[in-house]
């Protein structure tokens, strides 16, 4: 009988709980025994994998079956783990972008691959939503989490040609070779990736206002997608819960203001005014992410 996903992250995360156990072990040679067995262990099923995509590979419908292993997530970061994935890191880099774009779209901004050189992307990121403040951070929280999603193998990812707001140092992470990646070390400031659901209650489209974290997020289904939000309204400060949706457009409850949904969140009575997005993503099973942070505001 096979894993699910949460029961294989449960594994995941107990042999990450041993490993650390092990490395704090104050007998040497005992510490010295265990990773040597681990390694043992590695070794051996590595070789396993790499005979049974040799037979594969002679097959007539190699591509095929490859194409169902780059899609398992487990069978997926095994592979990654002995350097045997099917699809080279640029392909999945540039799935994930193509992923990602409507998003970016929607909110003024768009990526380019400018290429891998030493285990490190090098991504161009393109525009921004004018005249709102968190689209910077909005896009580039959306591109590597993307990106790390599709290529933990990685060493690193380079973003440059962010111009709103003024440029921060390049962004770097390091991705982990277990069969999930290690949750990168947040700096202070950064946003972490709290997962929502699938907010069946908005299959049919509208609105409404979750709990995310201890933070109140206010949620929005039009036809191209989800849209997430801060609740208050920046103009009278009011929870935008009881407003009123209209096609893409979003009227305050109280000063009446009102606000484009696709347009991150433009007050259409007072250019000075936007909503706040939230970076949202959706995964392949209808799982939503946002990311919270003060940050990003």
């Amino acid at each position: 009988m096979l894993l699910d996903d949460q029961e294989l992250r449960g594994r995941v995360a107990r042999i990450e709980t041993l490993l650390e156990e092990i490395a704090c072990l104050k007998d040497p040679n005992a510490r010295a025994k265990a990773a040597e067995m681990v390694q043992v262990l590695l070794e051996l099923y590595g070789e396993g994998l790499a005979r049974m995509m040799e037979v594969i590979a002679q097959g007539q419908e190699s591509e095929r079956t490859f194409g169902v292993f780059a899609e398992d997530e487990l069978i997926s970061h095994l592979l990654l783990l002995h350097g045997l994935h099917p699809v080279d890191v640029e392909t999945r880099i540039l799935q994930a972008l193509e992923e990602v774009r409507p998003y970016l779209q929607s909110h003024g901004g768009n990526v380019e691959l400018l290429g891998v050189e030493g285990g490190v992307a090098r991504l161009r990121m393109q525009g921004s939503c004018d005249g709102c403040p968190s689209s910077a951070a909005t896009l580039k929280l959306a591109i590597e989490e993307a990106v790390q999603k599709a290529a933990p193998d990685l060493e690193g990812v380079e973003a440059e040609g962010v111009a709103e707001p003024p440029p921060k140092p390049t962004t770097t992470f390091v991705a982990a070779p277990t069969l999930r990646k290690k949750e990168k070390k947040l700096e202070e400031g950064k946003a972490s990736w709290a997962a929502v659901g699938g907010l069946s209650q908005l299959s049919g489209g509208g609105m409404l206002v979750k709990e995310i974290s201890g933070e109140p997020v206010l949620f929005v289904k039009l036809e191209d997608g989800f849209y997430a939000y801060r609740h208050v309204c920046p103009g009278c400060r009011e929870s935008m819960e009881q407003g009123a949706l209209k096609g893409a457009g979003l009227s305050c409850p109280g000063c009446k203001r009102r606000y484009e949904v696709r347009r991150a969140g433009r007050c259409l009575d007072d250019p000075q005014l936007h909503l706040e997005p939230i970076p949202l993503l959706m995964s392949e099973e209808g799982i939503v992410k946002i990311a919270l942070a003060s940050a990003v505001g």
